[in-house]
């Protein structure tokens, strides 16, 4: 028989090959999600059962001995796999994740949804809460304090949640402000809520005055708001007077944020995600160098850290958990009430009088998913419960689950229906944003529109978007790489980008800023000289967008062939009509732009074409002598002027 001493070397061998298959299980869920546009914490939540539970309901049957190792080998016990690190891993986790949510709020951002957020924090979180401590109590049958601790808890809508089904709905700017701003500020205060049910509990077995336990809570409160707030203003003030550089700030503000946390927590118990979340929402409305780079990094940082989070919260479900989440109908009840009753009482109430119309606020009410932080705060309290004495804390986690699982599905293939139904859907869709105006990318807006697509033209010059304004197409005038954009520019209404000035540099910079939001391989680029790219004088690919067009031609030469008469044509294949037909008709030295096909768009590179019978292809030609059909004539699907043209 191996000794202990064995048995901690064998684990401590095994840990590198859990963390890693933990990372493995959680972004390839992601993909996944990406890939089938599903929720990705749902993806998440059945990867970790997988490995975790059911993996080890399977253990406890006469198994092959090779089998069993392998089995073995797999399988997730993050209890006991991390043993001691474990509850401090997942706080340190919770905490970058709501710093990171705190940095995208700026108040920029609230505009007319100012009102209705401050409503939803101040005055729908104490109903929900108290709602949901009834409903605590009078439907599963937990004691009120611990009722109180559950209610409070569930107030929370999960920002790593909402997020990713805000870009998947394209909900109007609104209500999918005040869904974002709502999900990660109710974050720490639901949290904060449980841990004043949780100080109640603990204070009470002491015999504490009540009057001690509220100034405690208070002071927790407090504190914890302060000292975010003046941590982020001094990162900022470092940052702005050059005590950084730039290569170390990132990794500063990730050292910063877990030293805030953990001497907050030190100071006032479980003040330290409410620090932190006031802190990133500090340093998200003040003004210094290099936001952008460290939201992206803060971004990355966050999802590699929600899918592990999530999964390894998952694995330590047990099967005596999993039985009273599918069999008790208890549970069952208490969900349906807080999704149907809870949420929507709570808002409606706060929001009368707020300036939202009232399909907002019934969108709001039955959008309301929980995410990571309700699981993790109920997976810890459960167990502090169970220490002090009070088994019926036991339930917080088949609660949690329960209802992360039906307001996450519920929202994930709901939010879509509803919002298009109460007419709150934004379009978005198969939107192009294009940023340059000139004669050649106002024909391709125009040939765009004429295919129900919807077009955003962007420019720093109001003459040049005069064009776009006549052809009744959206506008942005105004940098779209600067700040102000972030919160002017309707990010809703496009999923693709086109870059198309004549400056090659620029065109590139603009993919890659929004490459990361878009994907890259939504983001497009037109050259400014006929070069590979390849070619050691051009902007490398990987800092580039995509070359737009089959041939790829540069911005230079799309205009010259503008001005010699060349313009936009739409042509729908079919059996009959192939592409061979239509180089036959127009001509092999034709580019073709993109196809839209039943799927979207799919925008055609060099070496690349859409020969599928059925899409209907745009392609930038020259104008034959049949296409004009006397003066002030022109074919239907040719985009340009109706004067006559030469061929």
């Amino acid at each position: 028989m191996a000794s202990a001493a064995d048995a901690a070397h064998h684990v401590v061998n095994m840990l590198p090959f859990k963390i890693a298959l933990i990372g493995i299980l959680g972004i390839g869920a992601q993909w996944l999600a990406w890939k089938i546009q599903r929720p990705a914490i749902v993806l998440m939540a059945i990867a970790g059962l997988i490995f975790g539970p059911l993996i080890g309901w399977l253990l406890g049957f006469s198994l092959p001995a090779p089998i069993e190792h392998g089995l073995e080998l797999f399988r997730l016990d993050p209890i006991n796999d991390f043993a001691d690190l474990y509850r401090p891993m997942i706080g340190l986790a919770v905490a970058i994740i709501l710093f990171e949510g705190g940095m995208t709020l700026s108040l920029k951002d609230l505009g007319d949804a100012r009102n209705a957020v401050i409503r939803m924090v101040v005055l729908a979180a104490p109903i929900a809460w108290v709602l949901g401590t009834c409903a605590s109590h009078y439907i599963v049958g937990l004691p009120w304090d611990i009722s109180a601790m559950v209610g409070g808890l569930f107030v929370v809508t999960g920002p790593t949640v909402i997020m990713p089904l805000l870009r998947q709905a394209h909900l109007k700017s609104r209500p999918a402000n005040v869904l974002k701003w709502e999900g990660i500020v109710n974050d720490p205060l639901g949290a904060l809520f449980a841990v004043g049910g949780y100080e109640f509990i603990r204070f009470s077995l002491t015999e504490a005055s009540m009057f001690w336990v509220f100034c405690k809570l208070t002071f927790a409160a407090l504190f914890g708001g302060i000292i975010g707030i003046v941590s982020g203003y001094g990162l900022a003030w470092a940052f702005r007077q050059g005590h950084i550089p730039e290569y170390l700030k990132a990794p500063v503000v990730m050292a910063w944020v877990l030293a805030i946390y953990v001497l907050a927590n030190a100071m006032a118990d479980e003040t330290g995600l409410l620090a932190v979340t006031a802190m990133g929402m500090t340093m998200a409305n003040t003004k210094f160098a290099a936001m952008v780079e460290m939201r992206r990094f803060k971004e990355t940082i966050a999802i590699i850290l929600v899918s592990g989070v999530f999964v390894i919260l998952t694995a330590t479900l047990t099967p005596d958990v999993l039985k009273a989440f599918l069999t008790e109908w208890r549970v069952g009840a208490f969900v349906l009430t807080m999704m149907l009753v809870v949420r929507p009482v709570a808002v409606m109430l706060s929001t009368l009088w707020s300036g939202l119309h009232w399909k907002e606020s019934l969108l709001i009410s039955f959008i309301a998913p929980r995410g990571v932080v309700a699981v993790a705060v109920a997976g810890l309290f459960a167990a502090e419960l169970t220490a002090i004495g009070r088994p019926e804390g036991a339930l917080f986690v088949p609660l949690a689950f329960a209802l992360v699982f039906a307001t996450v599905l519920f929202a994930g293939f709901f939010i879509g229906p509803i919002s298009k139904s109460l007419d709150l859907a934004a379009g978005g869709g198969d939107g192009v944003m294009i940023v340059g105006a000139n004669p050649w990318s106002l024909g391709l807006a125009k040939a765009l529109k004429e295919m129900d697509v919807k077009v955003l033209v962007a420019d720093t010059n109001w003459r040049r978007l005069r064009g776009a304004r006549l052809e009744g197409h959206q506008t942005f005038y105004g940098e779209v790489l600067s700040e102000n954009a972030d919160f002017r520019l309707d990010h809703s209404a496009f999923n693709h980008l086109i870059a198309a000035t004549p400056n090659d540099a620029y065109n590139a910079l603009v993919c890659v800023e929004f490459a990361p939001e878009l994907g890259r391989h939504r983001v497009f680029q037109l050259t400014s000289q006929e070069n590979d790219e390849d070619d050691a004088d051009t902007i490398a690919f990987t800092s580039r967008g995509r070359t737009l067009t089959s041939r790829g031609r540069s911005f230079d030469a799309l205009t010259r062939d503008w001005w010699g008469g060349w313009r936009f044509r739409s042509t729908t294949l079919s059996e009959e009509y192939t592409l061979d037909d239509l180089y036959r008709d127009r001509g092999d030295d034709l580019d073709l732009v993109l196809a839209k096909t039943p799927n979207g768009l799919d925008f055609i590179q060099p070496g690349k074409e859409a020969r599928a019978a059925g899409s209907t292809v745009l392609s930038f030609c020259p104008v034959k002598d049949k296409d004009n059909r006397g003066a002030g004539a022109k074919e239907p699907g040719l985009a340009g002027p109706a004067a006559p043209l030469p061929s």
